[in-house]
C-alpha cells in the first residue's frame, strides 16, 4: 500500500511538473520573458530563455538558462546582480516584479537572525565589496546562517576582480536555478 501511495504522488509531482511546464511553453515571448526576469534580473537571459521554449522537462530548461548564463557578458551578468537587494537589506538598485522581492527575503530570511555585531559587520563589509568590485555582494544565501554568509564574505573580498566576477556569476547561476524551480511550482 505504502508502495502504491509513494507512487501516485510521485506521479501527481510528474503530472504537475508537465502542466507547469506547459504554462510557460503556452506564454507569449514577451510574457515568458517577464515571468524568467523574476528569476534572473538580465533581460538578455530571460529572452533567450523565453526564444528556447518549449521545454519537455525542467532538467532541459535548466541546462539551457545555464548555457544561455554562460554565453552572456558581464554587462549582463552585473544587471542581473542589480536586481538583488544587498544582504541584509530588502530594495534591489533596479525595480523588480514583487515576486522576486518576495522571493530575496525568503532567501535571506537566515540573516533576521543576525546579531547586531554581526549585521554591522555584514553592512561594512558589504559597503567595502562594493567599492572594491564595483557590485554587490552575491551569494544563494538559501539555507545559510548568518556567520557562513559573513565567512564567504571576507573570503571574497581576497579574491581580486577578475576571480570574483566568475564567483558572483556563480552565486547568481545557483540563486536563477533556485528561482526556477519556484516559477513553476508556483504558476
Amino acid at each position: 500500500m505504502a508502495a502504491w501511495v509513494g507512487l501516485r504522488v510521485y506521479c501527481t509531482l510528474l503530472t504537475e511538473m508537465a502542466h507547469d511546464l506547459t504554462w510557460l511553453n503556452s506564454l507569449s515571448d514577451a510574457e515568458a520573458a517577464d515571468e524568467l526576469l523574476k528569476c534572473c534580473g538580465s533581460k538578455r537571459w530571460a529572452h533567450h530563455v523565453a526564444s528556447g521554449r518549449p521545454y519537455d522537462a525542467l532538467d532541459d530548461l535548466i541546462a539551457t538558462a545555464n548555457d544561455i548564463w554562460w554565453s552572456l557578458d558581464s554587462n549582463d551578468w552585473l544587471e542581473a546582480f542589480r536586481s538583488h537587494p544587498k544582504i541584509g537589506e530588502q530594495n534591489a538598485a533596479e525595480q523588480v516584479a514583487q515576486q522576486s522581492r518576495e522571493w530575496s527575503t525568503d532567501e535571506q530570511s537566515g540573516v533576521a537572525s543576525a546579531s547586531p555585531e554581526t549585521s554591522d559587520e555584514l553592512a561594512r563589509l558589504n559597503r567595502e565589496y562594493e567599492q572594491k568590485f564595483g557590485f554587490i555582494f552575491i551569494i544563494c544565501a538559501t539555507g545559510k546562517t548568518p556567520e557562513e554568509i559573513l565567512s564567504a564574505l571576507r573570503e571574497r573580498l581576497k579574491n581580486d576582480a577578475a576571480v570574483e566576477l566568475q564567483v558572483a556569476a556563480t552565486e547568481q547561476n545557483k540563486i536563477t536555478e533556485l528561482r526556477l524551480k519556484k516559477l513553476l511550482s508556483a504558476s
